[in-house]
């Protein structure tokens, strides 16, 4: 039975490294975020550059169960930091239907308030890449560098952590002055 273990083991550690290392390259702290321009579910069109000199935290988010927390943190997030230099934006980065979408949405312990877009070409899943690890939550300084990552929701990236990255990068931003 120890060697069965162990045969499995050595063939499965391979699979797990390479899972790892493909992980590991979604993780893009210091790197300047990807443009993008979509359509929120409410029909506004929002870009990543029309909040440029802001802290933005972004939100890429499928239909799921842990996208529904992560989304609940977020407007916990938005609502913290009203009147702030904060812009909270959420995606539906899977191409998912205006109507799924919405009634995914309306499922919310919370009403989201903050701008929740469409993403039908899956365009952001992409840059950031999304797909595999979602939810995806990233906060970008106000010269647009992502700063803060997390995948999932659990206490890594529950409303308070990211709240205080936000207020890291506002008070280094207001320093600057």
């Amino acid at each position: 039975m120890k060697r069965l273990v162990l045969i499995a083991g050595v063939l499965l550690c391979p699979l797990l490294v390479t899972q790892l290392l493909f992980a590991a390259g979604f993780f893009k702290i210091g790197e300047k975020a990807p443009g993008f321009q979509l359509t929120a579910i409410t029909g506004e069109p929002v870009s990543l550059d029309a909040v440029k000199g802001k802290v933005v935290v972004l939100g890429l988010f499928h239909i799921c169960d842990p996208c529904m927390m992560q989304g609940t943190n977020l407007q916990k997030v938005y609502e913290a930091t009203q009147g702030k230099n904060v812009a909270v934006i959420g995606i539906n980065s899977n191409g998912n239907s205006k109507k799924d979408v919405g009634e995914f949405l309306s499922a919310f312990p919370v009403k989201v308030t903050y701008p929740y877009l469409l993403d039908p070409g899956k365009v952001t899943d992409k840059l950031y890449g999304g797909g595999k690890f979602i939810p995806n939550v990233y906060v970008i300084d106000q010269q647009g560098v992502i700063k803060w990552q997390r995948v999932g929701n659990m206490d890594l990236a529950g409303a308070d952590v990211i709240l205080a990255e936000v207020e890291k990068l506002l008070t280094a931003g207001s320093s600057a002055m």
